[in-house]
């Protein structure tokens, strides 16, 4: 997991990046695929700070996580910006399904709670109302059901 974080430090860190970042758009709705499937949400509260909702299926239950996230533009393209921040997910796992976590009982449903993080990039295209966005999220669960995990996905958004 830390060895994804540094690379993607190093990626972000080989591009020229400017002090100044604007939105390309004001809201997105769309969906998210990679290890869990769902719906996203982003809306940009100002020029460089976003919050995204995603509504997502995790071993059997559902979560809902929602983040707070800084975005700054790449300077060499147009409407590519990487990101980062922060957030919280809440939902619950049925430990009866085929891929429960490794500790689950099978026969208990558990609720969960916990932080989660976000790295990436966010393209919005500049002549379709079409915006994309690649992630790294790591997540830990709180409490009692102390669980870490992470996930890369791809979201693809309708923009307005």
């Amino acid at each position: 997991m830390m060895k994804k974080a540094v690379f993607l430090l190093l990626l972000f860190a080989g591009v020229g990046l400017t002090n100044q970042s604007f939105a390309q758009y004001t809201t997105g709705i769309g969906l998210r695929a990679g290890v869990t499937n769902g719906l996203t949400v982003k809306h940009f509260i100002g020029q460089e700070a976003a919050l995204e909702g995603i509504l997502h299926a995790r071993w059997g239950g559902i979560m809902v996580t929602g983040l707070y996230e800084v975005h700054k533009d790449i300077r060499d393209v147009r409407g590519l910006s990487w990101f980062f921040g922060g957030g919280a997910h809440l939902g619950t796992w049925n430990s009866g399904s085929r891929n429960r976590p490794p500790w689950a009982d099978p026969n208990e449903s558990y609720s969960v709670f916990g932080l989660d993080g976000i790295i990436g990039l966010d393209y919005a295209f500049q002549d379709a109302p079409i915006n994309l966005s690649l992630d790294w999220k790591p997540a830990i669960n709180l409490g009692y059901y102390n669980y870490g995990w992470d996930e890369v996905a791809l979201s693809i958004r309708f923009v307005f």
